[in-house]
């Protein structure tokens, strides 16, 4: 499979590089600055590429199976608004080009039901979240409205807090539910999106994750 990934040199865009290669695919490893990608192998290809600008994404993905994206969160006042602003290039970019398959990182906060959450991390985490990082969240709010209207066969995963750890290589998912636990390893996210790639049951859905 060809997979291309945006933000390859964050935190899970480096997993999801790693993982991909480690499963057999050819990746193409899309970022602003390349000289941050250390990752050499003969199945990866790395581009300068600005995720915020559509023709430059346009660039990469065409041809591609599938585009899985590691741009989230940012500074909690950067004007750019990295990860709605990614999220409409890319659908455009994909649109454009023919390719129908985009998995984003988005947070558990952002389920607002609650469904498959503890009360606790749903009536009182929740709440405090939003309060601290509002201008965060409602980055990811509006990139989810942007997947949720386009037409392409998307996936946002909502991992709860972020570790840097050794993947476990196993989490528990829930669909438009969850994450149902408080951690996950950046490398199970990226084990997650990876699997998500071929699960129909995913397709054009919010999937909460967790250890």
């Amino acid at each position: 499979m060809k997979i291309t990934v945006l933000g390859a040199s964050g935190g899970v865009g480096r997993k999801l590089v790693n993982h991909a290669l480690a499963d057999g695919h050819e990746v193409t490893a899309a970022l602003r600055s390349p000289q941050k990608l250390t990752a050499r192998h003969g199945r990866l290809t790395v581009v300068r590429t600005d995720p915020l600008d559509a023709a430059s994404v346009k660039s990469v993905v065409d041809g591609a199976d599938a585009v899985l994206s590691g741009i989230g969160q940012a500074g909690r006042h950067d004007p750019l608004r990295p990860a709605s602003t990614s999220a409409r290039a890319a659908v455009e970019a994909l649109t454009a080009t023919g390719v129908r398959r985009l998995l984003v990182v988005s947070a558990g906060p952002l389920n607002r039901t609650g469904a498959g959450q503890p009360m606790l991390a749903h009536r009182v985490f929740g709440p405090l979240l939003w309060a601290a990082l509002k201008e965060l969240y409602t980055d990811l709010e509006r990139m989810e409205a942007v997947l949720r209207d386009c037409d392409l066969d998307w996936t946002v995963v909502r991992p709860p807090r972020l570790l840097d750890k050794p993947g476990e290589g196993r989490y528990r998912h829930a669909v438009e539910a969850g994450p149902a636990g408080s951690v996950i390893t950046r490398s199970d996210v990226a084990r997650a999106m990876l699997d998500f790639v071929t699960d129909p049951t995913t397709f054009r859905h919010a999937v909460g994750i967790s250890r």
